[in-house]
């Protein structure tokens, strides 16, 4: 017997609900009756992937937004996108399937057994009258690290799905994903929750909350009633228009977005003080102790095949006062010797090394955090996001280029995050003092000032 669109929905609306997704990439019986019913589709809606006006030659990649030129084209002829190739190719021979978002049961709680400190609470409570009372629909928290940011999004999100409504939190650094899905699963013992990122391989299930990475947001459309933007103020999302324009359409017309950043990039900061986006600012972290102000050495990394002396005095005082700490390195290409060195030079120290693209990057980081390893050499993939108890970090190389004054501050905020241990020190290790690390410093002032320290 023939199918039917409302047979399709009745099976098959989990996986479709407020997404956009290649026709090829279903799965092969759902492909099949997409294309045995195409005619008769009246809520499922299927479109070219790459479209072309017919006027000047113009092809935008429907799924991302960005346009497609003549140069990118395939040896059999289609035309294929290069902005979003590494959420799987679209060219213009594909089709993208949507189906218009649903609602969801209402009446989930905050399962969440903290407490928000007053001013968290004021934070929290602002963004939700903004929502209601002013029908702003994007809105940004600007928090110092370690301010309890996520916390503050509690409230806010189950505000929303006491409303049966959907929720996206996102950001554009994987490891920050890994850290907030526990968290918020936590918080929300009664509502599904889902993490996609490139690196897991988890099930769609149509959670009503969905944790992921900024790109995983090409693959939603008009879908999340709010959606949370976490470190907007980070790599690749900040100067990256196709993210922003995903991110603007994941969000339903009548959606909202909050954006949270502990060093908010200039156009939202310009957007807010012309009050065209609503600012709420918290310089106090949920402790109330005052961020670390990082000291400076100034010296050489390398005194022929060792490290500097000085360099090697700082790294035998934290060893010696054992202390756990982070060393940031800016260029992935002398992580791994620094690595191997600082292990020739401490053998009885158990130290590893992390990047972007290390397959183990999961698994290292979590030895770290539960004590397996001392030292723990990474680039700037662990500036921001993430929380490790009790340790101290040492930036080699400060004033390298790749680290910008934002950078700076961040990896300082990776001190003295826990309640229980709100001390630390910083360490910005480099040959020249340079604008950049003032610049930092004078941030981290400015913040605790504002904090009332």
């Amino acid at each position: 017997m023939e199918r039917t669109e409302a047979d399709i929905l009745a099976e098959w609306a989990w996986l479709l609900t407020g997404r956009q997704l290649l026709l090829s990439s279903l799965p092969v019986e759902l492909a099949a009756d997409l294309k045995a019913t195409r005619a008769s589709l009246h809520q499922i809606q299927i479109q070219p992937a790459i479209s072309d006006d017919g006027v000047n030659s113009s092809r935008i990649c429907q799924r991302c937004q960005s346009p497609v030129p003549n140069v990118n084209r395939l040896p059999s002829g289609q035309y294929y996108c290069a902005s979003c190739l590494t959420m799987g190719r679209v060219t213009s021979r594909d089709e993208l399937v949507h189906l218009p978002a649903m609602t969801y049961a209402k009446g989930n709680t905050l399962t969440w057994q903290g407490e928000l400190t007053s001013a968290q609470c004021r934070v929290s409570n602002h963004i939700l009258q903004q929502f209601h009372r002013h029908n702003r629909h994007q809105q940004l928290l600007w928090a110092v690290t370690g301010a309890g940011k996520t916390e503050m999004t509690f409230p806010v999100i189950a505000d929303f799905l006491q409303q049966g409504q959907r929720i996206g939190f996102v950001s554009p650094r994987v490891d920050v994903c890994n850290e907030l899905f526990p968290r918020v699963e936590q918080a929300f013992k009664n509502t599904p929750v889902g993490l996609f990122h490139g690196q897991i391989h988890e099930a769609y299930r149509n959670e009503q909350i969905v944790i992921g990475t900024t790109h995983q947001l090409l693959r939603y459309d008009k879908a999340f009633d709010l959606l949370i933007v976490d470190e907007v103020d980070a790599f690749p999302y900040v100067n990256d228009a196709m993210l922003q324009r995903a991110v603007e359409r994941a969000v339903k017309p009548t959606g909202l977005t909050l954006f949270l950043s502990a060093t908010p990039p200039r156009v939202l900061l310009r957007a807010a003080k012309s009050d065209q986006l609503p600012l709420h600012y918290l310089a106090r972290r949920f402790h109330g102790r005052e961020l670390p102000l990082p000291r400076i050495e100034l010296g050489d990394l390398m005194h022929g095949r060792h490290f500097a002396p000085k360099l090697q005095r700082i790294f035998d005082r934290l060893l010696q006062s054992s202390r756990r700490f982070l060393v940031f390195v800016p260029q992935i290409a002398v992580l791994e010797q620094l690595g191997q060195l600082f292990e020739q030079s401490y053998p009885q120290v158990v130290v590893t090394t992390v990047h972007a693209a290390d397959s183990k990057r999961l698994e290292k980081v979590q030895r770290f955090r539960d004590g397996e390893a001392q030292v723990l050499f990474t680039t700037t993939i662990l500036e921001r996001g993430v929380t490790f108890a009790d340790i101290d970090v040492v930036v080699l190389s400060a004033d390298h280029r790749n680290y910008s004054v934002a950078s700076l501050v961040q990896v300082a905020g990776r001190v003295g995050r826990a309640r229980e241990f709100p001390n630390g020190q910083v360490i910005f290790y480099s040959r020249y003092y340079t604008n950049k690390i003032r610049l930092a410093r004078q941030m981290i002032r400015h913040l605790n000032r504002e904090g009332g320290f």
